[in-house]
């Protein structure tokens, strides 16, 4: 795998900008280090109240000693509070306790940095205009024009767009055709044929028809159907509790299970509100494999906009809520990688 090489602070901010999908906005974005070669990216919202320091620092710990092998790492806060002369930088109580918890772990803060809305400098330097370059610079890094180069975008922010759905009612209609159909199979022939349906799909390089969206939306509603087919997605054969938990020996198939993504909300389009849940759900789930909770929360709140009563959206959003990450991120050699080459 290429490697491409972090040199300046506007090549660090367009990175995570990158790493990401956006820019993040009342942020703490950590980036752990093992010598020079970089590991994990975290991004956590900053503590709201004050007195919460030492609790919101064990908990970013917590992610980041799930990369066994970092030493060291590099952060960037992101807030529009602004520095005032002879005072700490916003949220330093936070960076502190997080140097303390991390050294407790053997890890070092090697380097900070204070994005604002328009400029940014280093965390511990004094805050004045000598030290402040724009964030506009990061748009002319030597990173961001190679990131650019390779396709990758960043998005000013992180809230997800849903495609628009037409004709409810014709798709309503549709689906629950294929729902009594699939009632009126013996259960391993209904599970048969929806995963011999779903392989099709993975395994296409075109969109499917309408009419087999809505055989896919339909199995989704049958929750032994929906989750075999949820485990099918990252192309393991091992065993089905441990694929759901990302916690398999091997490394999953991760351009598969982003082709599933799109599939899936290429189906939500030929959906209704009364089926859209389990489809969102297993949008959210992808999303919580892939270590991008804050999306994952949103999908799984969108589903449960559509079905408040939706279990496996709410006991997912628990789990995300609970701190709980994919075991799969766990190990950088089966973690997701958003970008097609290594940093130094």
């Amino acid at each position: 795998m290429e490697k491409l090489t972090i040199k300046t602070p506007p090549d660090v901010l367009s990175f995570i900008g990158h790493t990401l999908g956006f820019w993040p906005k009342e942020s703490l974005v950590c980036i752990t280090l093992n010598e020079n070669s970089i590991g994990a990216t975290l991004r956590i919202d900053l503590p709201r109240q004050p007195g919460q320091e030492l609790p919101y620092a064990r908990t970013v710990a917590h992610y980041l000693t799930s990369d066994t092998t970092a030493t060291s790492l590099l952060f960037a806060i992101y807030t529009s509070e602004a520095c005032q002369p002879g005072q700490p930088r916003p949220h330093a109580a936070t960076i502190a306790a997080l140097t303390g918890v991390l050294a407790e772990q053997g890890i070092t803060i090697r380097d900070g940095l204070f994005v604002g809305d328009d400029t940014f400098s280093p965390y511990d330097g004094e805050p004045g205009h000598e030290l402040a370059l724009p964030v506009s610079s990061t748009q002319t890094s030597a990173i961001n024009a190679e990131f650019i180069y390779r396709g990758s975008a960043v998005q000013p922010t992180n809230q997800i767009t849903l495609p628009t759905t037409s004709e409810a009612l014709t798709n309503a209609a549709a689906v629950k055709n294929h729902m009594d159909t699939i009632q009126s199979l013996p259960a391993a022939t209904a599970t048969s044929r929806a995963r011999e349906l779903w392989a099709g799909m993975l395994e296409s390089l075109s969109f499917p028809s309408d009419d087999d969206c809505y055989a896919l939306v339909a199995n989704l509603q049958f929750l032994p159907i929906r989750d075999r087919l949820i485990a099918d997605i990252p192309g393991l054969d091992e065993p089905m509790k441990q694929i759901l938990f990302a916690q398999t020996d091997g490394a999953p198939k991760w351009s598969r299970i982003e082709w599933a993504q799109q599939l899936l909300l290429h189906a939500y389009t030929r959906t209704s509100p009364q089926h859209a849940a389990p489809v969102l759900t297993t949008i959210g789930y992808i999303n919580w494999w892939e270590g991008r909770g804050s999306k994952a929360h949103q999908f799984l709140q969108l589903a449960l906009d559509n079905d408040p009563t939706y279990r496996l959206a709410r006991l997912s959003d628990q789990m995300i809520g609970s701190g709980h990450v994919a075991g799969w991120n766990m190990n950088k050699y089966t973690a997701y990688k958003a970008l097609p080459f290594d940093m130094l």
